[in-house]
């Protein structure tokens, strides 16, 4: 068994890959997203899953580990989005 990640800055870099991955297979979901305004909702089955999988490599104990999720979320897939038509900006 692998030891699990207790560097948050590690932790933060891996939250990173797998919202990349996330955003690498879906990209419709994202561009469709950004452009409704309903990102959170076309992608929630991923994100959660994603979510549950950086749950399982990272310690239970590890400081603000929900926060380095949402801004791997807000890093990868919003502002990388940026030249998406949307109402949002």
């Amino acid at each position: 068994m692998s030891r699990l990640v207790d560097n948050p800055a590690l932790a933060f870099r891996l939250a990173r890959a797998i919202v990349s991955d996330i955003a690498l297979y879906n990209p419709e979901k994202v561009k469709e997203g950004i452009t409704n305004d309903n990102i959170f909702d076309l992608l929630d089955e991923e994100l959660t899953e994603g979510r549950e999988h950086f749950y399982t490599r990272v310690a239970p104990d590890l400081p603000d580990k929900d926060n380095l999720f949402d801004r791997a979320v807000v890093d990868v897939m919003i502002k990388q989005a940026g030249n998406i038509e949307s109402s949002i900006w």
